[in-house]
């Protein structure tokens, strides 16, 4: 939705420096940019320098030239912009929600156990999964295969694969950001799961809701 009025000066000049900063960034002269969006360099260097009225059929053409959206192009910082995390003391666990996208989360967790020896204690759920680690070595089961991952190193995998995850050789702690669907597949609770926790999946439980 266009947040945006002609009567918020200070908006009109951030977004007229977006675009500036936006071409700028992509390395396109003004009539690079101009050709892109299909209008006239004068009209565009008016619409940056603030000569021109910011008409909503030029932002729109503008956005996709700049590969964004027209939201993006005309977002304003909200006032909470600094967030506390959600805290699972029990399972070791920090959970950030991403307001830019409300189906994913960020998730902080200390390991200490291995992954489970068992199979069946492997998870599979609709999703993706993308994870690295801050500290320590990770073993992360993926079907059939043992992958060892170590500090800064990451991974990124599909959550339909059976997987878990735990540590090697003395506590680890990742950050794990899941997608709508695969955050969903951790608040499922599974038999047995309070026992697992830590052992299993990245996130042992995974997020809480």
């Amino acid at each position: 939705m266009l947040r945006m009025t002609q009567n918020d000066g200070e908006l009109d000049s951030l977004v007229r420096k977006r675009i500036r900063a936006l071409r700028v960034a992509q390395g396109w002269s003004l009539e690079e940019l101009a050709s892109r969006a299909r209008l006239s360099q004068s009209t565009l260097s008016r619409i940056e320098n603030g000569q021109r009225r910011l008409a909503l059929d030029s932002l729109v053409t503008l956005a996709r030239a700049l590969d964004t959206t027209l939201d993006q192009l005309v977002e304003t910082a909200s006032d909470d912009v600094v967030v506390s995390p959600m805290i699972d003391a029990a399972h070791g666990l920090m959970r950030w929600p991403v307001k830019g996208d409300p189906g994913m989360s960020v998730v902080r967790q200390r390991m200490t156990e291995p992954p489970p020896d068992n199979p069946a204690r492997m998870r599979a759920h609709p999703g993706r999964e993308w994870l690295v680690v801050l500290s320590g070595t990770a073993i992360l089961m993926l079907g059939h295969r043992r992958f060892r991952v170590e500090t800064n190193q990451a991974a990124e995998f599909p959550t339909m694969l059976p997987h878990a995850i735990g540590a090697e050789g003395g506590p680890c702690e990742i950050l794990g950001i899941f997608d709508r669907d695969a955050r969903r597949g951790h608040q499922r609770p599974e038999a047995g799961a309070d026992a697992d926790a830590g052992a299993g999946d990245s996130g042992g439980d995974g997020p809480r809701a």
